[in-house]
């Protein structure tokens, strides 16, 4: 896709600020630590792209589908860790206030999280309900003019430091599979709520993970979003935008593996010639650059099409497929182009090919969007 002029120019600011703002010394210390950066985080928020996808009127910058795309895309190609605090405020955070939140609630709520001040995470994961979100158990029982909330669930991103989440829990216990499932804003200094630990991960470090405790947790129902047991449905159309913003960030880091492999191919010398001469080399990144593109091209097609009020289930689904698969090829064969190189910390592609792993399995795995696709072009 040939981008507009406005586009062309996001794109150039995004990359810009990624390039200067996300330092070595910055990605090395999330590594090593963990620990989540709020410096970097009110910067973003200063540059409003904590806010790129949530309405004007509501404190954001309204800006469409591509342009969140090409966000993530340029902020994943410099660090995938940095590109998920700008993605969650305009994905998975902001998503199901901005689908079916009253107007009451999105001015409460969106506001604080466009301009950086709060943060918002979604809790849909449970221990034994991952990708069949329908066997959740966390559950809300309505009490009076409230609902008592318990249960537990797991790998919530960006759990630690939230002040807000969006929590699915069963509200109608006789309805069988996603059905009886309702959403709340659950704020998370309520008395009863509690994080685990946080996990230690393969990569991505840096936003913090963890389990989101609920023991009698009693929210008034205003705290309801959207309607009464039909909770499932907005979770599914939320991660459609979520998916979207994963496949961006899948391009990102499949983009900089190939350049970080073109880059050491034509410095590093065997047999006294650059190793981007010889064809096993040059075949390789041929390839990797072919696939990233075809994967661009998906994604783009995604946002689209979503900008456009079309049914992009599909096409979001097959940008989160194809995409993150490409990102895990890309680092492979980066670190193999790297040779010993790229197995140490010292290059970036080291980190790279363990970032690039979380693709294929956040926000649905790619064996849910195979069955999503499949399951659009086979339906009756």
């Amino acid at each position: 896709m040939i981008l507009d002029a406005k586009h062309a120019l996001q794109q150039k600011l995004f990359r810009q600020f990624a390039e200067t703002e996300f330092t070595k010394e910055l990605q090395d210390k999330l590594d090593q630590t963990g620990e989540f950066d709020w410096d970097i985080h009110r910067k973003m928020a200063k540059y409003g792209f904590m806010g790129v996808k949530i309405p004007k009127e509501y404190g954001g910058q309204g800006a469409d589908y591509l342009s969140y795309a090409l966000l993530v895309e340029e902020f994943a190609r410099v660090s995938a860790v940095l590109s998920i605090y700008a993605n969650t405020s305009n994905s998975l955070g902001g998503g199901p206030l901005m689908l079916a939140g009253t107007e009451e609630q999105k001015r409460k709520y969106l506001p604080a999280v466009a301009s950086g001040e709060k943060i918002m995470a979604f809790a849909l994961t449970e221990p034994g309900a991952g990708s069949d979100a329908g066997g959740t158990t966390t559950t809300a029982v309505a009490d009076g003019d409230d609902f008592i909330l318990n249960g537990r669930k797991c790998f919530i991103s960006g759990a630690p430091m939230a002040d807000w989440c969006i929590v699915f829990a069963k509200t109608d216990p006789t309805a069988r599979g996603s059905r009886g499932i309702s959403m709340f804003v659950v704020d998370m200094k309520l008395p009863g709520v509690s994080c685990g630990a946080h996990e230690h991960k393969m990569g991505i470090n840096g936003y913090p993970t963890s389990d989101v405790v609920l023991e009698d947790v009693r929210v008034s129902k205003d705290c309801l979003v959207g309607p009464l047991h039909k909770g499932f449905a907005y979770a599914m159309k939320t991660l459609d935008g979520g998916r979207l913003g994963m496949a961006a960030q899948a391009v990102g880091i499949a983009q900089s593996c190939l350049d970080e492999a073109v880059k050491y191919a034509k410095e590093r010398k065997q047999f006294g010639r650059p190793i981007a001469d010889f064809q096993g080399i040059s075949f390789m990144i041929a390839d990797m650059a072919t696939e990233v593109a075809a994967a661009r091209e998906l994604v783009y097609n995604a946002a689209v099409l979503k900008d456009k009020n079309m049914d992009a289930t599909s096409a979001c689904s097959m940008a989160k497929l194809f995409a993150a698969e490409v990102a895990n090829r890309c680092a492979y064969k980066a670190v193999q182009i790297h040779g010993g190189y790229g197995y140490i910390k010292e290059y970036k592609v080291e980190r790279l090919y363990r970032d690039a792993r979380i693709c294929s399995i956040y926000e649905g795995t790619s064996q849910v969007q195979q069955m999503v696709i499949a399951g659009q072009l086979l339906k009756k």
